[in-house]
């Protein structure tokens, strides 16, 4: 019987959700070489990135595909995203939980922007467009970049553009802003949730809030890990991957690529399981300049090579920032959460079952990620390491 999130039919659609959940794992790959917590929405980040994409020529543009797993051509790609984007918000509106998606183009006036770029991030990715004096008044261009971003995410997302970032040689901001609100469908009671130990490390426990429920959940024992879908109310679950091993983290993200994500996900099977998880708070912020230039996009960001010929125009652009932040909180009730993204363009020449339930105990390092189960595409993604 197919899970609610597979589809039939291949789409154009379907190729650039696929494309963004394998761009997710890659990115998260790099990044994870940090210590503590890690959060993300690498949905709002490839959607920047596409918008970016738009404007791109030549070799820049091959590397951006690359690098974004984008198969379907740039016309096929735009068109998709348009319907990607327009059924994840027409779900958050009707669907029992809040979901919105917006975008933003910030023009300044140091360089020609061509109108075909404008026109179609106008009406494919629904930007709404601004025109701000970078040359002369920086700052209170990124304070209006900020309140938009403040505003988009429920204040969760402050202060995205940090001060000095925004200079006179700045030609344009590509903004993404994702707010997530969604209730559990079964949600934990309060009564339940008592302080226990956390297994942050091997001889080193945090003592934490351990919410339970015993309850019908989509479950997969993987071998080395245990696979819990958490469903919301509407078209959207959480789905956490839980080591078996207090100190297997390192070897679940290693082993962990699109292939093997998915057929975890298709061999999730309901039934009655044993669930312990900790409420926790994860906000994270990140510069991907170094990030994405390693996973293959080198060229976006060289001030002599960048070739953004199909955005501005002479001398030309190359990408000067990608900036992302991202928060997300989970209690008994369901999950907040929220990211924006920043492109920031600057003019290049001026510079198995058994007969008692699972037990499914989040009380170490796991993995997690919200997903849109209509789209299959993966919203948010991080881990808890210490809650």
């Amino acid at each position: 019987m197919p899970l609610p999130w597979t589809r039939p039919k291949a789409t154009d659609r379907d190729a650039v959700v696929a494309g963004c959940n394998a761009f997710a794992l890659d990115l998260y790959d790099r990044l994870r070489a940090g210590e503590g917590n890690l959060f993300l929405s690498p949905a709002s980040i490839a959607t920047a990135l596409a918008m970016t994409y738009a404007g791109a020529r030549g070799e820049t543009a091959a590397e951006m595909e690359r690098t974004l797993h984008l198969t379907t051509g740039p016309e096929r790609l735009h068109r998709a995203m348009k319907e990607l984007l327009e059924e994840l918000n027409a779900g958050g509106k009707a669907g029992g939980y809040r979901l919105a998606v917006a975008n933003a183009l910030w023009l300044g006036d140091l360089l020609p922007v061509h109108e075909e770029f404008v026109t179609l991030i106008e009406e494919h990715y629904g930007a709404g467009l601004h025109a701000v004096d970078f040359q002369n008044a920086a700052e209170e261009a990124r304070k209006r970049i900020n309140a938009w971003v403040e505003g988009q995410t429920e204040g969760k997302i402050r202060d995205l553009i940090a001060p000095g970032m925004l200079t006179p040689l700045t030609v344009l901001v590509l903004t993404n802003a994702i707010y997530f609100k969604g209730d559990w469908l079964a949600k934990f009671e309060k009564r339940q949730t008592r302080d226990e130990p956390f297994h942050v490390a091997a001889g080193r426990d945090v003592p934490v809030p351990l919410m339970r429920r015993t309850g019908e959940y989509e479950y997969h024992d993987a071998g080395s890990f245990q696979a819990l879908r958490l469903a919301y109310r509407g078209d959207l679950s959480m789905v956490v991957l839980l080591p078996k091993k207090v100190g297997g983290l390192l070897a679940l993200e290693e082993s962990l690529t699109p292939k093997r994500l998915a057929s975890c996900l298709d061999a999730l099977r309901r039934r009655e399981v044993i669930v312990l998880l900790p409420r926790f708070q994860v906000e994270a912020r990140f510069g991907l300049n170094d990030a994405l230039a390693a996973m293959g996009m080198s060229q976006a960001f060289d001030r002599l090579r960048a070739d953004f010929s199909g955005m501005v125009g002479p001398p030309g652009a190359s990408i000067d920032a990608v900036v992302h932040q991202a928060f997300v909180a989970v209690d008994e009730k369901g999950t907040e959460a929220a990211a924006a993204t920043a492109v920031v363009m600057v003019a290049r020449s001026m510079a198995t079952p058994g007969p008692q339930p699972p037990v499914f105990r989040a009380d170490h390092p796991f993995l997690f990620l919200i997903r849109d189960d209509r789209t299959g595409l993966i919203l948010f993604l991080g881990r808890v390491v210490d809650p």
